[in-house]
C-alpha cells in the first residue's frame, strides 16, 4: 500500500509532498495505476505540518499508530493520501482557512480521478477537516468521490446542504458520524463562530440527503445493530469528548469496512436496522451540573 503525506503551502495554496522536492502529481501518476480505493485523510483543528509538536504526519497520520495503520491501509492494494494543512490559530481564523483548503483539496481529487478514473476516491475527515471535505466535495466533478466519513464534524448543516447538492455530492455516499459526547463542543462552535444563515446547526444535530446517513456512534441501538453485522465498537466512556468518534475501540475497523468493502456495507442495509434520527442534543449529559458550573444553562439550545 502506497502512503502518500502531503501538505498545503501556505504560500500558494497547492498541495505538496511533505518532507519532499519530488512533484507530487508525477508521484499520484506513478501510483495510481492500482485497483484498490485511494482513501484521502483529513485531520482537523490544532494541527500544524512541519511543527515539532504538532506535525498530522507525527500524530493522527503516524504510519504504526495513527489513521493509517488503524484503516488497516497496510494490508491491500488501497493508496492512502494523508492531506495536512496549517490549522493552528484562532478558531474563527482557521474555520475560514478550512473553506478555503477545499480548494486544494479538490485540486488533489481532480488529479487522482483524472490519473485513475476506475479507482474510487474516499474521504474520511475529523472535526473541522469535515469543513475541507465539505467544501472539496462541492467543487469537484460528479463521480468523484464515492464515499465521505464526517467525524464529529465542525461545520454547519448548511455547508452539508451545499456540497449534496453539487454534481458529486448528489452521487457520493455520505456517513455523518455523530456523538452526545460532542454537544459541549458543537454548542460552543455555534456560538463562537457565526454563519450568514439564522439558526443554523452543527453536523452532530444530523444532516439531510438521499445519500446520507446518521449514525450516532454512542447510542446504545446503533451500537447494538452494529455489533449485529460483527462489529465490536466500545461503548461511552466518557459524557464529554471529541475525539471518541474514531479514539474509541473499534470505531475505525467500522470506518475500514465502510471505505474499503462498500459491496458488503450498503447504505441500504444500514439504514435498515439504524436509528433514523440522532437523539436529541444534551440527551445524555447531566444538564443540572453542567449548569451548576456554569458551562450551560437548562435552555441551551
Amino acid at each position: 500500500m502506497p502512503l502518500i503525506r502531503m501538505n498545503v503551502s501556505p504560500r500558494t495554496g497547492q498541495a505538496e509532498l511533505h518532507g519532499s522536492p519530488q512533484s507530487l502529481p508525477d508521484l499520484l501518476r506513478r501510483v495510481a495505476a492500482g485497483t484498490g480505493p485511494v482513501i484521502i485523510m483529513i485531520h482537523g483543528y490544532k494541527y500544524q505540518p512541519l511543527s515539532r509538536r504538532h506535525c498530522p504526519h507525527d500524530l493522527i497520520f503516524h504510519a504504526d499508530h495513527g489513521w493509517p495503520a488503524q484503516l488497516d491501509l497496510a494490508t491491500d492494494d488501497s493508496l492512502g493520501i494523508c492531506f495536512g494543512w496549517a490549522a493552528r490559530g484562532s478558531l474563527a481564523a482557521m474555520f475560514t482557512t478550512a473553506g478555503q483548503m477545499g480548494r486544494s483539496l479538490a485540486q488533489v481529487i481532480e488529479t487522482v480521478h483524472r490519473f485513475a478514473p476506475n479507482r474510487a476516491i474516499h474521504l474520511i475527515a475529523h472535526s473541522m477537516g469535515a469543513e475541507v471535505a465539505l467544501s472539496a466535495l462541492a467543487l469537484v466533478p460528479a463521480g468523484a468521490v464515492g464515499r465521505v466519513i464526517l467525524i464529529t464534524g465542525a461545520s454547519f448543516q448548511s455547508a452539508a446542504a451545499r456540497a449534496m447538492r453539487s454534481p458529486a455530492g448528489r452521487q457520493a455516499e455520505t456517513f455523518n458520524i455523530t456523538t452526545r459526547e460532542n454537544d459541549l463542543f458543537d454548542c460552543l462552535f455555534e456560538q463562537l463562530i457565526r454563519t450568514r444563515q439564522p439558526g443554523d446547526r452543527t453536523l452532530g444535530q444530523g444532516i439531510a440527503g438521499p445519500r446520507v446517513m446518521n449514525i450516532e456512534l454512542d447510542c446504545p441501538r446503533t451500537l447494538d445493530a452494529l455489533g449485529g453485522f460483527g462489529w465490536q465498537i466500545a461503548p461511552s466512556a466518557r459524557r464529554i469528548c471529541h475525539w471518541s468518534g474514531y479514539s474509541r475501540a473499534g470505531a475505525m475497523a467500522f470506518y475500514a469496512d465502510l471505505l474499503k468493502r462498500p459491496h458488503l456495507t450498503p447504505m441500504a442495509r444500514l439504514a435498515a436496522v439504524l436509528p433514523p434520527e440522532p437523539s436529541p442534543r444534551w440527551s445524555r449529559l447531566p444538564l443540572a451540573g453542567l449548569a451548576k458550573r456554569g458551562i450551560m444553562t437548562p435552555t441551551t439550545a
